[in-house]
Protein backbone atom coordinates (compact mmCIF):
# COMPACT_ATOMS: atom_id res chain seq x y z
CA UNK A 1 0.00 0.00 0.00
CA UNK A 2 2.60 2.57 0.68
CA UNK A 3 4.31 1.56 -2.83
CA UNK A 4 0.86 2.71 -3.96
CA UNK A 5 0.56 6.04 -2.34
CA UNK A 6 3.95 6.81 -3.46
CA UNK A 7 3.49 5.98 -6.96
CA UNK A 8 -0.12 7.60 -7.04
CA UNK A 9 2.06 11.02 -5.38
CA UNK A 10 4.94 11.01 -7.97
CA UNK A 11 2.54 10.33 -10.89
CA UNK A 12 0.20 13.64 -9.28
CA UNK A 13 4.02 15.44 -9.08
CA UNK A 14 4.49 14.67 -12.19
CA UNK A 15 1.02 15.48 -14.14
CA UNK A 16 1.22 18.90 -12.06
CA UNK A 17 5.16 19.44 -13.07
CA UNK A 18 3.68 19.02 -17.16
CA UNK A 19 0.48 21.12 -16.95
CA UNK A 20 2.10 23.82 -15.14
CA UNK A 21 5.18 23.52 -17.72
CA UNK A 22 3.18 24.05 -20.46
CA UNK A 23 3.72 20.64 -22.12
CA UNK A 24 0.61 19.59 -22.20
CA UNK A 25 -0.36 22.91 -24.37
CA UNK A 26 -0.10 21.70 -27.93
CA UNK A 27 0.48 24.64 -29.40
CA UNK A 28 3.62 25.38 -26.98
CA UNK A 29 4.75 22.05 -27.96
CA UNK A 30 4.33 22.89 -32.02
CA UNK A 31 5.90 26.13 -31.35
CA UNK A 32 9.17 24.74 -29.55
CA UNK A 33 9.20 22.19 -32.49
CA UNK A 34 8.71 25.20 -35.05
CA UNK A 35 12.45 26.26 -35.80
CA UNK A 36 11.83 28.08 -38.64
CA UNK A 37 8.73 29.67 -38.21
CA UNK A 38 7.52 31.43 -35.08
CA UNK A 39 9.24 29.40 -32.57
CA UNK A 40 8.90 29.41 -28.46
CA UNK A 41 12.47 28.28 -26.43
CA UNK A 42 10.74 28.61 -23.09
CA UNK A 43 10.49 24.19 -23.64
CA UNK A 44 14.14 24.29 -23.48
CA UNK A 45 14.04 24.94 -19.67
CA UNK A 46 11.24 22.48 -19.27
CA UNK A 47 13.83 19.74 -20.79
CA UNK A 48 16.81 20.93 -19.00
CA UNK A 49 14.85 20.96 -15.70
CA UNK A 50 14.22 17.53 -16.26
CA UNK A 51 17.23 15.95 -17.99
CA UNK A 52 19.86 17.98 -15.09
CA UNK A 53 18.30 16.63 -12.57
CA UNK A 54 17.72 13.13 -13.53
CA UNK A 55 21.54 12.50 -14.37
CA UNK A 56 22.50 13.87 -10.62
CA UNK A 57 19.70 11.19 -9.60
CA UNK A 58 21.07 8.13 -11.52
CA UNK A 59 24.53 9.00 -9.73
CA UNK A 60 22.95 9.25 -6.44
CA UNK A 61 21.42 5.69 -6.77
CA UNK A 62 24.23 3.87 -7.54
CA UNK A 63 24.37 0.99 -5.08
CA UNK A 64 21.46 2.18 -3.03
CA UNK A 65 18.28 0.66 -2.74
CA UNK A 66 14.65 2.59 -3.00
CA UNK A 67 12.76 3.69 -0.06
CA UNK A 68 9.63 1.09 -0.64
CA UNK A 69 11.94 -1.98 -1.91
CA UNK A 70 12.93 -3.42 -4.93
CA UNK A 71 15.63 -1.91 -7.31
CA UNK A 72 17.02 0.71 -9.33
CA UNK A 73 16.65 0.18 -12.47
CA UNK A 74 19.52 0.64 -14.57
CA UNK A 75 20.17 3.34 -17.72
CA UNK A 76 19.28 1.77 -20.77
CA UNK A 77 21.37 0.08 -23.47
CA UNK A 78 23.33 2.89 -26.02
CA UNK A 79 22.58 0.45 -29.12
CA UNK A 80 20.66 1.71 -31.99
CA UNK A 81 18.39 -0.94 -33.17
CA UNK A 82 16.09 -0.25 -36.22
CA UNK A 83 13.09 -0.98 -33.45
CA UNK A 84 14.33 2.25 -31.86
CA UNK A 85 15.14 4.15 -35.08
CA UNK A 86 11.88 3.19 -36.44
CA UNK A 87 10.09 3.71 -32.93
CA UNK A 88 11.81 7.75 -32.70
CA UNK A 89 10.65 9.03 -35.89
CA UNK A 90 7.10 7.27 -34.96
CA UNK A 91 7.24 9.30 -31.59
CA UNK A 92 8.57 12.44 -33.32
CA UNK A 93 5.74 12.60 -35.81
CA UNK A 94 2.99 12.07 -33.75
CA UNK A 95 4.70 14.84 -31.52
CA UNK A 96 5.25 17.29 -33.65
CA UNK A 97 1.83 16.89 -35.65
CA UNK A 98 -0.58 16.73 -32.56
CA UNK A 99 1.70 18.57 -30.26
CA UNK A 100 1.82 15.61 -27.49
CA UNK A 101 3.40 12.50 -26.32
CA UNK A 102 2.48 10.09 -23.87
CA UNK A 103 2.74 11.34 -20.62
CA UNK A 104 0.94 14.83 -21.63
CA UNK A 105 -1.57 13.46 -24.10
CA UNK A 106 -2.84 10.90 -20.37
CA UNK A 107 -2.19 14.51 -18.45
CA UNK A 108 -4.70 16.42 -20.55
CA UNK A 109 -7.35 13.76 -20.92
CA UNK A 110 -9.22 15.61 -18.07
CA UNK A 111 -9.52 18.55 -19.73
CA UNK A 112 -8.51 18.41 -23.41
CA UNK A 113 -11.77 17.39 -25.28
CA UNK A 114 -12.36 15.17 -27.70
CA UNK A 115 -9.21 15.63 -29.44
CA UNK A 116 -6.76 14.51 -26.61
CA UNK A 117 -9.20 11.34 -26.58
CA UNK A 118 -8.34 10.10 -30.42
CA UNK A 119 -5.33 11.55 -29.98
CA UNK A 120 -4.44 8.64 -27.03
CA UNK A 121 -6.88 5.94 -28.56
CA UNK A 122 -4.79 6.37 -31.88
CA UNK A 123 -0.97 6.26 -29.79
CA UNK A 124 -2.78 3.03 -27.56
CA UNK A 125 -4.18 1.20 -30.67
CA UNK A 126 -0.04 2.07 -31.80
CA UNK A 127 1.37 0.65 -28.53
CA UNK A 128 -0.74 -2.53 -28.81
CA UNK A 129 -0.18 -3.40 -32.43
CA UNK A 130 3.55 -2.60 -32.60
CA UNK A 131 4.78 -6.31 -30.73
CA UNK A 132 3.15 -8.32 -32.79
CA UNK A 133 3.64 -6.32 -36.05
CA UNK A 134 7.40 -6.75 -35.21
CA UNK A 135 6.75 -10.57 -34.42
CA UNK A 136 5.29 -10.30 -38.05
CA UNK A 137 8.12 -8.74 -39.56
CA UNK A 138 10.23 -11.13 -38.35
CA UNK A 139 11.87 -9.26 -35.49
CA UNK A 140 11.86 -9.56 -31.75
CA UNK A 141 9.02 -7.54 -30.06
CA UNK A 142 10.66 -4.97 -27.47
CA UNK A 143 10.37 -6.23 -23.94
CA UNK A 144 8.75 -4.18 -21.25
Amino acid sequence: MQRMIYAFLAGGLFGSGLFISGMTDTTKVQGWLDVFGDWDPTLAFVMGGAIVPMMIAWRLTERRKPLVGGTFPKPAATKISGSLALGSVMFGAGWGLAGLCPGPAIASLSYGGWPHWVFFAAMAAGMALTPPLLRGFGKAAPSS
